[in-house]
C-alpha cells in the first residue's frame, strides 16, 4: 500500500507542478505560458467523453494496434524460432531482414500507400512492421539463448523435433519473447500514432494533429494524456500475461529498496560436510537431473 500511496503522489505532484507553472505564466528557459493549464484540458478532456468522435477514434486506433502488433507477435515469434534454428533459413532471412530492420516503420508510409488500396491497410502494415523487429531479434536471442543439456534430454527419451519445439524451445524462450513483445507494443503505438497523423481518417493520432492545426492546445494535451494512458494499459496487460505464462519460472525475493538482513558476526555457522560420494558422481547426477 506504501508504493502505490508513493505513485499516487508522485502523480499527483507532477500535475500540481504543471498546473503552477501554467498558471502563473512562468516564463524563464522554458515558456509554459503557451502551455494549458490541467483545468484547462480537464474541461476538454470531459467535453471530448461526452461526445461520440472521442470514442470512435479510440476504437479505431485500438482496432489498428491490435490487428499490427498480434500479426507481429505471430510472424516475429514464428521467424525467430525459424532464423535461430535452422542455418539455412538464417542464409536466406537474415540479410535481407537485417538491411529492412535499421529502417524506420513510420519510413515506410510512402510504401504502404503504394501498395495498399486503403489507408486502414496500410497503417496496419506499419504498426506490424514496427512491432515485428523487436519481437523477432528476441525471440531469436532467446532460443540460442537455451541450454543443449535441455535439448539432448528430449531426444534420449525419444522425442522428435516437434517435441523439442514444444517442450524446451517455445517455454524456454517465454521469457525473452515477451521482452520483445513489451518492446513492440510501444514501438507500434509510436508508429501507428505517427501513421494516422499522416494518412489516417479518424484514430487518437489523426485528431491530435487536427487539433494542432487548428490552434486547439487543450485538445492537443487531450490526445497526448489518451495516448500515454493506451500505451501503458496495453503494456501493462503484455506484461500480465508474460507473467501468467511463466508461472513456471522461479521468481526471485528482491525488493527495491529493501535492506538485508543483518546476521551476528559473532557466530560462524560451520560449513556443512559435503556428501561422500566417490568421484562426486551424486552430486553430478543431481545437477543433471535439475536440468533436465
Amino acid at each position: 500500500m506504501k508504493r502505490y500511496a508513493l505513485r499516487v503522489v508522485s502523480l499527483a505532484a507532477a500535475l500540481g507542478l504543471w498546473q503552477a507553472l501554467t498558471s502563473l505564466n512562468i516564463d524563464l528557459w522554458l515558456r509554459f505560458s503557451q502551455f494549458p493549464t490541467v483545468t484547462d484540458v480537464a474541461r476538454t478532456f470531459a467535453a471530448r467523453v461526452s461526445g461520440p468522435d472521442y470514442w470512435t477514434d479510440l476504437t479505431d486506433s485500438l482496432t489498428r494496434i491490435l490487428t499490427g502488433f498480434l500479426l507481429a507477435a505471430v510472424l516475429g515469434v514464428a521467424t525467430g524460432v525459424l532464423v535461430a534454428r535452422s542455418r539455412l533459413a538464417e542464409d536466406l532471412l537474415g540479410p535481407v531482414l537485417e538491411v529492412i530492420r535499421p529502417i524506420p516503420a513510420i519510413a515506410l508510409v510512402p510504401v504502404a500507400i503504394l501498395l495498399f488500396p486503403s489507408n486502414e491497410q496500410g497503417i496496419v502494415f506499419i504498426t506490424c512492421t514496427a512491432a515485428f523487429f523487436p519481437v523477432l531479434v528476441s525471440t531469436r536471442h532467446a532460443v540460442r539463448a537455451l541450454t543443449p543439456v535441455w535439448e539432448e534430454a528430449v531426444r534420449t527419451m525419444g522425442g522428435g523435433r516437434w517435441r523439442i519445439l514444444g517442450s524446451v524451445v517455445l517455454p524456454g524462450a517465454l521469457p525473452g519473447v515477451f521482452g520483445g513483445l513489451s518492446v513492440g507494443i510501444g514501438v507500434s503505438w509510436i508508429c501507428v500514432i505517427s501513421a494516422e497523423m499522416i494518412s489516417g481518417q479518424y484514430g487518437v493520432g489523426y485528431r491530435t494533429w487536427q487539433d494542432y492545426t487548428v490552434v486547439d492546445y487543450p485538445g492537443v494535451f487531450v490526445g497526448m494524456v489518451t495516448i500515454g494512458v493506451l500505451g501503458w494499459l496495453t503494456s501493462t496487460a503484455v506484461e500480465l500475461l508474460g507473467r501468467r505464462l511463466t508461472r513456471w519460472l522461479p521468481r526471485t525475493a528482491y525488493v527495491p529498496g529493501a535492506r538485508p538482513p543483518r546476521h551476528d558476526r559473532s557466530v560462524t555457522p560451520a560449513p556443512a560436510a559435503p556428501a561422500e560420494v566417490p568421484g562426486g558422481a551424486r552430486s553430478e547426477e543431481a545437477r543433471d537431473e535439475h536440468l533436465v
